[in-house]
Formats: C-alpha cells, sequence, structure tokens
C-alpha cells in the first residue's frame, strides 16, 4: 500500500511538473538611474542637480500554438507605476497590443524620430512649449499591427475615451470633457528592395482623429494630429526630416480664447555621426508655428513661433554613459523675446 501511495504521487509530482513547465514563463527587471546637472544661460536654476530612477518589468510566455506574448510594466521616480501594456505576436497574422497611454502606439511614437545622439531637441531642461503631434497612444488604446510585407507595416490604434485616466481590471473611468474616441493609422515603409543603399531608409505617415464630446455647445469641435518624416542611415550618418500639423478643433462663434489658433504646424530635421561605438555627436532642430486664427484676431509674427536647437555628444563605456546637450530655445511658449539656453550633463547607469 505504501508502495502504491509513492508510486502515484511520484506520478502526479511529474505531471504537475510537466504541466508548470508547459507554462512556465520568464520575468526579467532592467533599470537604471541618471544624473543630471543644468546649467541656464539667463536664468537662476537653483539646485541644479538632478536625479531619474526607472525601473522595468518584463514577463514573457508562448502558447500552444506558438504565438508568444509579453507584459512590461514600468516604474519611474521613487518607484512609482507609470504604465503597462501587453503585447500579442500572432505569427504570420500580426500584432496586437494592449497600452495604458504610454505614448508608445500610434502618431505619438512618431511625434520627433529625428536622430540624436541623446534626447530630443525640445527634452533637455527647457520647458519649450512646441506642440507635438498627439494621437490616440497617449490615452488606454488598443492596436493592431500588420506583418512586415515589402518592408512595410500598418497600424491601427484605438482609444475608447480619450484623456481617460488609466483604470485597473473590472473598472471604467469617464473620458475628457472634450474629446470622446481616438483613431490613429500608421504607415511605416523601409523600401529597401533587398539592396544594401536602401536599407538605412525609412519613410512614415501618420494620421490621427479624435471626436468630440459634442460638436455644437463646447468651444471643440472633431480634432486631429498628422506626422511624416524620412530618415536615412549612410554608414556612420544618421539624417532626418520630418513634418507634424495639430488641428485644434476651436469653435470661433463660441468665443475662443483671443490668439487661439485653428492649428499648428511643425518642422524638425538632424543629423548625427557616430564617431566610434562609444562616441556619437548630434544637431537637432524643432519649431512650432500657430497657424489661422478662428477669431480672426492678428496676432504678432514673434507671437506665433517657438523653435529649439539642440547639440548633443554622448559617449558610453558599458553600463555607463556620458551625456552633454547644449540647448537653445526662441519665443519660448509662444512669449516674445523669451530666449533661454540651456546646458545639462548627464550621467547614467544601467542594470
Amino acid at each position: 500500500m505504501n508502495k502504491l501511495t509513492k508510486v502515484g504521487c511520484s506520478a502526479l509530482c511529474g505531471s504537475l511538473a510537466a504541466i508548470s513547465a508547459a507554462n512556465a514563463g520568464d520575468m526579467t527587471v532592467t533599470g537604471g538611474v541618471d544624473m543630471t546637472w543644468t546649467s541656464l544661460e539667463d536664468g537662476a536654476t537653483g539646485n541644479p542637480m538632478g536625479i531619474g530612477s526607472n525601473l522595468t518589468f518584463k514577463g514573457s510566455g508562448e502558447l500552444d500554438n506558438g504565438w508568444t506574448f509579453d507584459l512590461t510594466v514600468a516604474n519611474l521616480n521613487a518607484n512609482a507605476y507609470s504604465s503597462a501594456h501587453v503585447n500579442l505576436v500572432m505569427g504570420g497574422l500580426g500584432e496586437l497590443n494592449l497600452n495604458q497611454g504610454n505614448s508608445g502606439n500610434g502618431v505619438h511614437a512618431y511625434d520627433d524620430k529625428m536622430p540624436t545622439a541623446w534626447e530630443e531637441s525640445w527634452g533637455n531642461s527647457l520647458s519649450t512649449g512646441v506642440k507635438l503631434a498627439n494621437g490616440a497612444g497617449s490615452s488606454m488604446n488598443i492596436s493592431y499591427t500588420t506583418p512586415k510585407i515589402a518592408g512595410t507595416t500598418i497600424e491601427l490604434v484605438y482609444a475608447p475615451a480619450m484623456g481617460a485616466a488609466d483604470i485597473a481590471d473590472k473598472s471604467y473611468s469617464t473620458g475628457s470633457i472634450s474629446k470622446d474616441a481616438g483613431y490613429d493609422a500608421v504607415i511605416n515603409i523601409n523600401p529597401s528592395l533587398g539592396t544594401e543603399i536602401l536599407s538605412g531608409l525609412n519613410i512614415y505617415v501618420g494620421a490621427h482623429y479624435a471626436e468630440s464630446t459634442d460638436n455644437n455647445t463646447t468651444l471643440y469641435q472633431d480634432t486631429g494630429s498628422g506626422v511624416a518624416g524620412i530618415t536615412l542611415d549612410i554608414g556612420p550618418v544618421s539624417l532626418g526630416y520630418g513634418k507634424a500639423g495639430h488641428v485644434t478643433g476651436l469653435k470661433a462663434d463660441l468665443g475662443d480664447t483671443v490668439g487661439d489658433p485653428d492649428y499648428y504646424k511643425s518642422s524638425m530635421y538632424g543629423v548625427s555621426f557616430n564617431v566610434n561605438d562609444d562616441l556619437s555627436l548630434s544637431y537637432s532642430y524643432y519649431d512650432t508655428r500657430k497657424e489661422g486664427f478662428s477669431n480672426k484676431t492678428y496676432v504678432k509674427e514673434d507671437l506665433r513661433y517657438v523653435e529649439v536647437e539642440s547639440m548633443q555628444v554622448a559617449y558610453s563605456m558599458g553600463g555607463a554613459s556620458i551625456r552633454l546637450a547644449e540647448t537653445k530655445g526662441t519665443n519660448l511658449h509662444y512669449n516674445a523675446g523669451k530666449n533661454q539656453n540651456a546646458t545639462v550633463l548627464s550621467v547614467g547607469l544601467a542594470f
């Protein structure tokens, strides 16, 4: 009897082990810390030192049919939860992504794809006021990306309620007072055609449309954004140029604020040079202009544009990186003469 019991237990344990192995996944944690020193040319910085710590938890697994899935959870400074997304790779059927609005999907992921040694031109210490192309990716959304065919993918994104807060399971949330559902479509093309000379060429075009909750009684009509650009890698040199726009949806007959534009348009370009595997240099530029005014109010030229340019150098050695950015902003937040230069030194450690 005892022998039979032992045999039964062994068989059961073996079965459980097999089930566990079949359903086992992997969980990894990566992270890093960035330490910065900021200096403003025409302004007091108070305490110029800053520190940012980030942790990313990632779990992955595989289904019986070969499809793979992964979960990514991002924690930012002070171990504060930031966002999460679940990705399902369906072999030849493409990919599905359920995202809590980390701006990684749709138009928002292409707001500035210019080559850079470190950060975007507007991403270093200065509060600039440039108008980036925004889309459904900034809200809770689901996206579908087609398989790559002839170097081309198409991504479709749907956000049920633009501006709604991230929510947990078995719950729901209301959206923005002025926006309802949002829709994105992005086409990304790498037309290499099997040739080496075109292997570094990338072309992208994206559009976003957001419904207004009430087109008759609010200040807002339906809004939209668009972005298009091209990047090219030639050996150690990367080049890029892009355009973006945003339609505000403001209605003049309901008393929009003086100086509010009908739309914004932006231009961007950049060039980077990899001196070697560790050292890179870059120059990038971004400007935004207000155009068209629903209330026909005259707005001076220097109150209608913001521009930012940044020169950067980055050097890496193993898990450590040293970055330096010299950034110049003109008419920040559309304030004439509000110009500022910033120098940022960063040391990053990754683990």
